[in-house]
């Protein structure tokens, strides 16, 4: 993929606006559009990396950077008492829908169970 067609490449770059709660050298951290639990954050590297799998392969300091700027956002958040989820969706079957790694913290409220079906 050409980063310029990807969607959080620009939002790094500043071409698409975004409500940021933090942002590092490495890494940023915004509010998603669509949130799915009172508070819903996506956390990115800003290089490019189509998924989990790839930034831990290629990179995983910056991985270590991601999950950092996640404690931190989560407890900005005031999450850690009660409690959050991280969620990396990972291909076609883990529900990635844009292909730049992105973690999803999730809380502010009980998430219920990790899978809403029944996978059989």
């Amino acid at each position: 993929m050409n980063t310029t067609d990807c969607l959080f490449c620009r939002i790094v770059a500043g071409e698409i606006p975004a409500t940021v709660v933090r942002e590092t050298r490495t890494t940023l951290a915004f509010r998603d559009i669509g949130p799915k639990a009172p508070v819903h954050v996506l956390v990115i590297p800003k290089e490019h990396y189509a998924d989990v799998a790839t930034l831990a392969e290629g990179d995983p300091g910056l991985a270590g950077e991601v999950l950092a700027t996640a404690a931190a956002v989560a407890e900005e958040e005031g999450l850690l008492g009660d409690g959050f989820r991280l969620l990396f969706n990972t291909g076609a079957y883990g529900g990635q829908e844009v292909f730049h790694v992105h973690a999803h913290l999730l809380g502010g409220a009980p998430l219920g169970p990790m899978l809403a079906g029944n996978l059989s």
